[in-house]
């Protein structure tokens, strides 16, 4: 069943990428290759989005891209952290399989770990095709030169390495500096940090418009320190601490928060437009999306708990994605996909060919978005393996099993997507099964020589 699974999304990713080629030219290109635009944001919440249900904060610019796009409600991140995410987004597979599992930082010797450069990268593979590659933000993959992001494919970068980044100061977890320019240190005459990752973006778009591109816009909102915008030098919220947790002796408020969400919102309106004053939105696939649940903050609501969990409000992220003339426009998709699927998508909609042995765990779900392909039921897995929580997941289908301190729950998430009715005891025939398969995923993805 497997084996017939990954035949058929081969040859489905192969078909659209061939389709996607036929009906490109239509903006101020002269190629027939479209543009990939890949917005990612940090711990927001599956709610924070006026297309996901938030009251307490404007987001017009992505609402826009739910009206001229596809709203996917059952998406999820990779991971519950973000390294976990980020790998499999930069792999296509999963993040197990080179063991970053966790948010580097979080654990002695982590200073030396990244992730290993194979020449199969999605930014890689992107460049051999002849885009143009650049990454404007958070990267998080490795502080080591040999794991930055230049040598995994990627022809420019500005941003920054670790996990987190005060916004005014430009300074990393440790208190250094941690801005680069490719590999060279940076400074930075742009106050907010979100704001240099907009302008970044947006000129980026304005150097490549004459030719293929693929951008990654990995802002750090809405990641503590929650620092809003405008702040004056004298604001002691300037001055608060990387991490930031409800005890602190100066909590950071919602309103905070939304500050930050709304200057990023803004700078997605900021990216639409540079795409339609260069004309090229017409041909550019963008793509906007999260890399784990929402932090305390956050709204996550109706889903539970938050991020660093494997509960739902911990793993499902909002994922939007705009392509004119190839996906429908203000259409609601419950296929569900997870941050792997984008890899998978975005080299088939390039028509990216991959190298004999690479195999992509992410499945292509373009052609279902664009109603060319139904909706197809997927088996997901997570994992989290840490002195503090051990928890396990599996989704197959409408049902969720998951593992909690050795508890095994179950859920319908097609009716109770809060994860608030444990059906274990009605349905233990269920449980046997989806810890059958859930085994056989660990003993997958734990080989010492991994499968490609």
């Amino acid at each position: 069943m497997r084996l017939r699974i990954v035949i058929a999304a081969i040859l489905v990713l192969g078909v659209w990428g061939s389709a996607g080629r036929l009906a490109a030219q239509r903006g101020g290109q002269t190629t027939d290759k479209p543009n990939v635009v890949l917005i990612m944001m940090d711990d927001l919440g599956y709610g924070d989005i006026g297309s996901y249900g938030v009251s307490d904060a404007k987001t017009p610019n992505l609402d826009r891209l739910a009206r001229e796009g596809v709203r996917l409600t059952d998406a999820y991140a990779n991971g519950a952290v973000c390294t976990p995410t980020r790998t499999a987004l930069i792999s296509g597979r999963y993040q197990q399989r080179v063991g970053l599992e966790w948010a580097l930082g979080a654990t002695p010797g982590d200073e030396e770990r990244g992730l290993p450069v194979t020449g199969t990268s999605l930014p890689a593979l992107l460049k051999k095709n002849g885009y143009v590659t650049g990454l404007v933000g958070k990267w998080h993959l490795g502080a080591r030169p040999q794991f930055w992001p230049n040598a995994h494919g990627f022809d420019e970068f500005f941003g920054f390495l670790g996990g987190a980044h005060d916004y005014y100061r430009h300074q990393g977890a440790d208190g250094s500096p941690d801005l680069y320019e490719n590999t060279r240190p940076v400074q930075t005459a742009t106050t907010y940090l979100t704001d240099e990752i907009t302008q970044r973006a947006s000129r980026f778009i304005d150097r490549h418009a004459a030719e293929p591109f693929f951008i990654e816009v990995a802002y750090n909102a809405v990641h503590w320190p929650f620092q809003p915008p405008d702040m004056a030098a004298s604001d002691p919220r300037r001055d608060t601490p990387l991490v930031q947790m409800p005890d602190d002796a100066l909590p950071a408020t919602r309103r905070d928060y939304v500050r930050m969400l709304e200057r990023a919102d803004q700078g997605v309106g900021t990216i639409l437009a540079a795409l339609e004053r260069n004309s090229v939105a017409q041909n550019t696939l963008v793509i906007f999306t999260n890399d784990n649940g929402g932090e305390w903050l956050s709204r996550n609501a109706p889903l539970y708990h938050r991020k660093a969990t494997l509960w739902e409000g911990g793993i499902r992220v909002p994922l939007i994605l705009r392509w004119p003339g190839h996906l429908p426009r203000g259409k609601t998709s419950e296929q569900v996909a997870i941050t792997m699927d984008l890899s998978a998508s975005i080299l088939a909609a390039t028509g990216t060919a991959l190298p004999a042995g690479y195999r992509p765990e992410g499945m292509n779900i373009l052609p279902g978005l664009a109603g060319q392909a139904p909706v197809a039921e997927r088996q997901l897995f997570w994992r989290i393996v840490r002195p503090e929580r051990r928890q396990k997941a599996v989704r197959s289908g409408r049902w969720k099993m998951l593992v909690d301190g050795g508890l095994y729950l179950l859920f319908d998430l097609n009716d109770d997507p809060g994860e608030r009715h444990d059906l274990a005891a009605q349905h233990t025939d269920l449980v046997v099964k989806l810890k059958a398969l859930l085994a056989e995923w660990e003993k997958d993805v734990d080989q010492k020589t991994p499968s490609q």
